[in-house]
């Protein structure tokens, strides 16, 4: 048994050290926002936060989580995923939606870091993520929207 902090809740989880988060999240915690699509952390499909940073959850041993906090798409929250969500909707960014939680992620915690954000930045930080819709220029239109609907 280990505990993990997940969306701001302690649960007890069964399962090997060496069992990859995205297994946990997914299998045994039943949260399927976080998606599996390449297994090896080049897609972005998975991505969740840990304490605040994103991370690839199908690569992610559960035993290198620790105490930290586990954000997943059901737990993001605060002004950043906000502003996000509404941009996503009024831009009509979502085709299929499938690397749509993966997206979401990497831009709430790009604009945690950096409210300001030029196309480089989001091009960086977004570089991991794969949209196979090709949906990268409402992605970053919708960024940069969110970042203005901010404030900052």
């Amino acid at each position: 048994m280990q505990t993990l902090n997940i969306n701001g809740k302690l649960v007890e989880v069964r399962a090997e050290p060496d069992t990859p988060l995205l297994w946990v999240l997914r299998g045994e915690l039943h949260l399927n926002g976080t998606k599996f699509d390449c297994g090896v952390a080049l897609c972005g499909a998975c991505t969740v936060h840990l304490d605040g940073e994103p991370v690839r959850s199908c690569v992610t041993p559960i035993a290198d989580v620790g105490a930290r906090k586990i954000t997943t798409i059901e737990g993001l929250q605060g002004s950043e995923a906000a502003a996000l969500n509404a941009a996503w909707i009024a831009l009509d960014v979502v085709q299929c939606g499938y690397c749509q939680s993966g997206q979401l992620m990497s831009a709430a915690a790009l604009l945690k870091k950096n409210p300001k954000p030029s196309d480089a930045d989001i091009d960086a930080a977004m570089s991991g993520n794969i949209c196979r819709c090709g949906t990268y220029p409402r992605i970053r239109a919708a960024i940069h929207r969110a970042a203005n609907k901010k404030g900052v």
